[in-house]
């Protein structure tokens, strides 16, 4: 009787464990991360920078949440180049 809420809490699952590729911007690579979270998908991910064999990270974690995975990441990428642009090598100070 239950079993369409089984196949659905799985696809939930699988959706949140979804791999996205790094995006090069300027000199950062930018990793997309959405976290799952209440049946939605929180913007999360890395910005990552390799400077004279340092590498330097910064966690962006907004309160934006997004339907989908794919959603969430392609907001995070959007808003870490604008971070990226506003910031610079700033952000890691």
């Amino acid at each position: 009787m239950f079993n369409w809420l089984k196949k659905l809490g799985k696809a939930t699952t699988a959706d949140a464990s979804a791999r996205f590729e790094p995006v090069s911007y300027q000199g950062f690579d930018i990793y997309p991360e959405p976290k799952a979270e209440s049946g939605q998908y929180r913007l999360q991910g890395r910005i990552v920078q390799l400077k004279d064999g340092t590498r330097r990270e910064y966690l962006l974690i907004r309160s934006d949440v997004l339907p989908s995975a794919e959603q969430a990441a392609e907001l995070m990428v959007a808003k870490a180049k604008r971070v990226i642009d506003e910031n610079g090598e700033q952000l890691f100070d």
